[in-house]
Parts: structure tokens; C-alpha cells; sequence
């Protein structure tokens, strides 16, 4: 996917999330280990998200690989650490295709 499309995706996930009652708290957080596109919080859980987009829901969400996971995990712990956090957390998955956007909720299950 271009930069372009990404940030695209990027752009309409952070729509999704103001619409819905959270608030972003950073975009691009990098470490390095990977990188986390959206940061956000709501009814005080922090919410680390990944962003894919694609034609349909099946072919964006399979790019959440194992080791794509991991790197999210890694780069979340360096994220709390840098900013002394202890707070509830959970990885989440915004799926952003042409007709919907789907919020999926602690894809580490």
C-alpha cells in the first residue's frame, strides 16, 4: 500500500474513533521495534490501533500477522515506559475499505 492510501486509511480511522467517543492521543508512534499508527482513549483504557485497508474486510484484516502483533506489543510497551503509564490497554484493528469501516476490539485473543 502507498504512503498515500495509508495515511488515507489512517485519516477516516481517526474520523471513526472521534465519531465514536474517543480521543487521540497520537498518530505514527514509532519505536524501534514498528510503529503504531493511532494511539487512543476512551472511559480510560488506552487503545493501541492498527490500521489496514484493503477491497474487503478478509483481505485487509489478514495483513495483522503474528509477527505484526508482536512488533504492535513491543512498540506499546516502549510507549508506556517512555511516558510512565500505568493504565488499561488494549490493541485494537480498524479495517477501512472502500464501503465500511470496522472497529475491531483486543485482536490479541
Amino acid at each position: 500500500m502507498s504512503r498515500a492510501k495509508g495515511n488515507l486509511a489512517e485519516t477516516k480511522a481517526c474520523e471513526f474513533l472521534d465519531e465514536n467517543g474517543f480521543m487521540i492521543v497520537e498518530r505514527n508512534f514509532y519505536s524501534r521495534f514498528g510503529e503504531i499508527d493511532i494511539i487512543a482513549l476512551k472511559n480510560e483504557v488506552l487503545h493501541f490501533v492498527e490500521v489496514k485497508s484493503g477491497l474487503d474486510y478478509e483481505s485487509a484484516i489478514q495483513n495483522i500477522t503474528p509477527r505484526k502483533l508482536s512488533r504492535i506489543i513491543r512498540t506499546s510497551n516502549v510507549y508506556m515506559k517512555k511516558n510512565s503509564l500505568d493504565v488499561l490497554y488494549m490493541y485494537d484493528a480498524i479495517v477501512v475499505t472502500p464501503k465500511k469501516v470496522w472497529h475491531v476490539e483486543n485482536i490479541t485473543l
